[in-house]
């Protein structure tokens, strides 16, 4: 196999297509010169995005101010900058604040101004609400829904494997979110994955990270973005990002979560049954290695948060064995056979469909079968979000 370098876009889309998303004041860089200069510039451009964008919110959040809010936890660090639980003290309101460094290379902030625009616009109940932004120089700061339960990355591993209703409901959630995105914005998200679905205790499943979401057919969508483990063969090998190739990466996170692991990883644990893990990946696995020395297995130890350890013994494979893994070998299954209900295991292969013209939009995968299912079952996602 030869992986292609990706194609990245060096023009702008032309202004007026009436098929992107524009925002006022991002179409170009700021204008060369000093440091300070640059970011005068840029500072003045944002300022006038928010205040448009206060004019036009509908919240009751839009005059948000740093000293509003009070710092309660720190959550974690997102694409570009840090993320924080604080309260909104006039309002009461609990929400999740974004904080990034402005003085940043031209194309980050760019996709600053995009990551507003997209996310003012964006009203539904399967994406993360947008309270607004200030400025507080050198940072900008974005507030959003909080969401208590976290991500669904940090709920399994706390618990284990999801039950196979709530995966539904997941499934479920994430295409509706991507369609509406698709849909509406004539955007892709690009970033599926457990840490960007998150969860709250009144059972609700939304996406979020817009931070490296683009225009569907903006030169942007061809750069080489979003986290390569789950990303699709198609990408990998430096074809168009379509909405197509976020519906593999939703089949990957499916499996992850009813597994309790990611799909082509082993359990930490050398000793472990791995019985359950049969068959998830393809029955062509890269051949045995010869047997390790012990210095051998204590350089392993050492390297082992580098790689990605297939079904335990010695394969440690690195990122780039991984892509080649994904793009050469049958893609992962919803395994052990007989475990999950049949229409779960169908759904979750025709999301990991190699050929991406044979792989279904989210628009088509809300009639599968499996997916009416999840659409009228009656597990309780609230009781179940009260457990843990």
């Amino acid at each position: 196999m030869t992986l292609k370098a990706p194609k990245i876009g060096t023009s702008n889309a032309a202004e007026g297509d009436n098929n992107l998303l524009t925002i006022n004041g991002s179409s170009s860089a700021p204008p060369t010169g000093s440091a300070s200069a640059n970011r005068s510039t840029y500072h003045t451009t944002l300022s006038t995005t928010l205040a448009k964008l206060d004019l036009n919110s509908e919240n009751k959040y839009h005059d948000l101010r740093n000293e509003d809010l009070k710092d309660m936890q720190e959550l974690g660090q997102g694409n570009g900058g840090s993320v924080k639980k604080v309260e909104h003290v006039p309002t009461g309101t609990i929400m999740a604040k974004k904080i990034v460094l402005i003085d940043a290379k031209p194309s980050v902030r760019k996709q600053i101004l995009r990551e507003l625009q997209i996310m003012h616009d964006c009203n539904s109940n399967y994406i993360i609400s947008f309270y607004g932004a200030f400025i507080s120089d050198p940072n900008i700061c974005i507030c959003m829904e909080y969401m208590d339960k976290g991500s669904l990355d940090g709920i399994y591993k706390k618990i284990g494997p999801i039950d196979i209703e709530v995966v539904g409901k997941v499934a479920l959630a994430v295409l509706e979110g991507l369609t509406y995105l698709y849909d509406v914005h004539r955007i892709i998200h690009r970033d599926i994955k457990p840490s960007n679905i998150l969860f709250n205790s009144k059972g609700q499943i939304k996406i979020c990270d817009f931070g490296v979401s683009g225009e569907l057919i903006n030169s942007i969508a061809d750069t080489f973005v979003g986290t390569s483990t789950y990303m699709s063969p198609e990408r990998i090998q430096g074809a168009q990002y379509t909405v197509k190739s976020d519906v593999w990466s939703l089949g990957i996170s499916l499996i992850e979560l009813a597994l309790g692991r990611f799909p082509f990883s082993d359990s930490s644990s050398d000793e472990s049954d791995l019985s359950d893990f049969e068959g998830t990946l393809s029955p062509a696995r890269p051949a045995p290695l010869p047997p390790m020395t012990r210095a051998q297995k204590d350089k392993k130890k050492k390297r082992k948060s580098r790689g990605v350890s297939l079904q335990g013994g010695g394969m440690t494979m690195s990122i780039l064995e991984l892509l080649q893994h994904i793009v050469n070998e049958p893609a992962p299954r919803l395994t052990p056979e007989g475990r999950f209900p049949k229409e779960a295991e169908d759904f979750v292969d025709s999301c990991l469909l190699k050929t991406p013209d044979e792989r279904r939009t989210p628009k088509d995968l809300l009639k599968h079968a499996w997916i009416d299912h999840s659409r009228t079952a009656t597990i309780d996602l609230e009781a179940w979000a009260s457990t843990f």
